[in-house]
């Protein structure tokens, strides 16, 4: 799992019929300190998060597949929460 911001929509006009009526968003992956890291990917939503929203990912194909309820489907991440705050136990690393 990692933590993501999301940062659009993402509009198919033709996608795999699996996919329909579900929502789909770009995601930047974060790092601790709330950086985009890497490259924005495409997740699936079912819980309406929006623009700005720091979600938990599941990158995990099964995973993903039926926390959106769509077993089987070519779902290979998926929103698995609305991140409200996030609190560190150890400090962070150094770079």
């Amino acid at each position: 799992m990692i933590f993501g911001r999301v940062v659009g929509d993402v509009v198919a006009t033709r996608k795999h019929p699996s996919h329909e009526d579900i929502k789909l968003l770009s995601v930047q992956p974060l790092d601790r300190r709330g950086k985009g890291r890497g490259a924005p990917l495409v997740a699936v939503d079912v819980l309406d998060a929006g623009a700005g929203d720091m979600v938990l990912l599941t990158l995990d194909g099964w995973a993903a597949m039926t926390a959106v309820g769509r077993v089987p489907s070519p779902i290979d991440s998926a929103v698995i929460a609305v991140i409200d705050s996030v609190e560190w136990d150890e400090p962070e690393a150094r770079d």
